[in-house]
């Protein structure tokens, strides 16, 4: 009995340890992926800002075929969004706004992810030689929660892992001999 007390408060401590911890966590989380797509920004950007293109490229729209999207406001710039609900733990339910579209340079987003928070996003767009330089960035404020701080440390790499793939996407997309025909 006396042993089970001792790891029972030998438990307590670690946990109030592992809390106390989690507030020095960082609260901002910011992921980045960069890209040099050989297209034209305005090619790029036009899949960017069209936010009904996003199934297309979206590493999320790609997970759930069977994901809820309804459209909002104008079909591209600001204003443009849509909401989405999804049964695939992976994507959730949310809400996504452009904020900011400044032509062949940069978009801004907003999203909210439901009980999961909110979120800001960016698309720079910058000439690279004979291509385009595609930045993709998030940032999040993850609160005063400790346990939300400790899953945020691992936040760059799940994320940044669907960056890298949707970069990927729109490289394929735009880059692609059919693409350019089009254009």
């Amino acid at each position: 009995m006396k042993n089970l007390k001792k790891l029972g408060l030998a438990l307590l401590i670690i946990i109030a340890l592992l809390t106390i911890a989690g507030f020095f966590l960082p609260r901002q989380v910011h992921v980045e992926r960069s890209l040099t797509i050989k297209a034209a920004p305005a090619a790029i950007f036009t899949e960017i800002n069209t936010v009904r293109s996003w199934p297309r490229w979206s590493p999320w729209h790609g997970l759930d075929p069977q994901m809820q999207v309804i459209y909002s406001g104008p079909p591209s710039g600001e204003g443009a969004g849509y909401s989405w609900t999804s049964a695939n733990s992976n994507v959730g339910n949310g809400t996504l706004t452009v904020t900011r579209s400044q032509p062949f340079e940069r978009i801004d987003i907003s999203m909210d992810f439901d009980e999961n928070g909110t979120a800001t996003g960016s698309y720079l767009l910058r000439p690279a030689g004979q291509g385009t330089r595609l930045t993709w960035t998030m940032d999040t404020d993850l609160g005063a929660n400790p346990l939300e701080r400790y899953l945020g440390l691992f936040l760059d790499k799940l994320v940044g892992a669907d960056f890298e793939k949707g970069l990927a996407n729109l490289q394929k997309l735009v880059e692609a001999p059919a693409a350019t025909a089009q254009r």
